[in-house]
């Protein structure tokens, strides 16, 4: 990451805001990085004081509309800002090299109300009794993580979550264009992150309610999601993507895509 010595009263007036643009850009990014550590414990039920299976009781009714309020609002806000008119529209008020690191801060902070205000229900709908096979379950989902993570290194993760661009802002630096890339994972599934999350959603050694609601609307939102995403990468990158949409499979790395 780029080293930024200390601000003299001899650094030039227009730098200051730049500066002040990088230090949002790593407030932003380490509010994700914490939230995603945190969603980890979360969902898995560990290391956490808060899990999908803990915190303030209530009736079925109100934990399922509270439940649903809260991905309601993650869903809207990750989708709404990640288009391209949005983004347009939202660049008027935004700073254009601070624009990513918003969408990343209010994306942080959603996942966070959702993790405070969840409610549990905890009626189980399965349950692993044999311990071996429940470790190896609980890998599993560990697996789904490592997977979301070794996936936004393999393209670009400080752009991906915005510090990329304040970086290059504060040293006067254009943000190179576009390129189309298909490293490692990309070569089986276009949406090796959406799996990651698929897989550490689902391996769940104890299914409660609560977590299968989480799981099922996260999931049913991932779909929601490419198809928004594969529509934008389309219009950026044309027949170049389209071809790779027919030789590359969306989820599963064994089945050839239609």
């Amino acid at each position: 990451m780029t080293q930024i010595q200390s601000i003299s009263p001899e650094v030039p007036a227009n730098r200051m805001p730049r500066f002040i643009g990088f230090l949002y850009g790593l407030v932003a990014y380490f509010a994700f990085f914490g939230t995603i550590l945190y969603a980890i414990g979360f969902v898995g039920g560990y290391a956490v004081p808060k899990t999908i299976d803990s915190g303030q009781e209530s009736s079925v009714t109100e934990a399922l509309a509270v439940n649903l309020l809260l991905m309601s609002l993650f869903a809207v806000q990750h989708s709404v800002m990640a288009r391209k008119q949005f983004k347009e529209w939202w660049t008027q008020y935004v700073p254009k090299p601070v624009e990513r690191s918003t969408y990343v801060l209010f994306a942080s902070l959603c996942l966070m109300l959702l993790f405070w205000q969840w409610r549990p229900m905890p009626a189980i709908v399965w349950q692993i009794s044999e311990p071996d096979v429940a470790v190896t379950v609980a890998t599993l989902s560990l697996g789904g993580w490592v997977i979301v993570f070794t996936s936004t290194f393999l393209i670009n993760h400080f752009e991906l979550f915005g510090l990329h661009q304040v970086t290059n802002n504060l040293t006067g630096h254009e943000m190179p264009p576009p390129r189309f890339r298909t490293p490692l994972y990309y070569n089986f599934v276009r949406h090796p992150i959406y799996l990651g999350f698929i897989i550490a959603f689902w391996a769940a050694p104890t299914m409660t309610v609560g977590h299968l609601l989480f799981a099922a609307v996260t999931t049913a939102y991932i779909f929601v999601g490419i198809f928004l995403e594969e529509h934008d990468l389309v219009e950026m990158f044309g027949d170049e993507y389209r071809q790779y949409k027919q030789r590359v499979s969306m989820l599963l790395p064994w089945r050839k895509s239609a």
